[in-house]
């Protein structure tokens, strides 16, 4: 049985919590033959499409969200389906997502150096995409 106490955070939980969580729902409904990574890859894209409808035609600022809580809530719910997805996406190929987190945040910080991208600009300065 999965932990699901209210109390649980972004600050006292790990990333096995969600990796079980989301593999026991799955599996106890015999859904495993649905989550292959095409279908998953799919089911997210629906889900930040819906999470993208809600801001459609809307030129809404943090405050706005954030007072709006019917709008906050509908943003939350697909945001999790979002994760869902993806949780479910990284068990399906056994993916550790901290490696892979760390992996590509090296990489990162080696193509987007402190030293070239020091000005809040997002491009390379004598790139051909640079605007003078």
């Amino acid at each position: 049985m999965i932990d699901s106490r209210i109390d649980k955070n972004d600050d006292n939980t790990n990333i096995g919590f969600f990796k079980e969580s989301v593999k026991e729902f799955i599996e106890s409904r015999k859904w495993t033959k649905y989550h292959t990574p095409q279908n998953l890859i799919q089911a997210m894209n629906i889900e930040l499409s819906e999470l993208s409808e809600l801001f459609l035609f809307r030129d809404l600022e943090k405050k706005d969200i954030l007072q709006d809580k019917t709008l906050f809530k509908n943003i939350k719910d697909e945001v999790a389906d979002v994760f869902i997805y993806l949780i479910s996406f990284i068990n399906t190929l056994n993916i550790d997502l901290t490696l892979a987190f760390n992996e590509k945040m090296n990489s990162n910080r080696e193509r987007y150096s402190n030293k070239e991208f020091y000005d809040g600009k997002y491009y390379k300065k004598n790139s051909k995409k640079s605007k003078k």
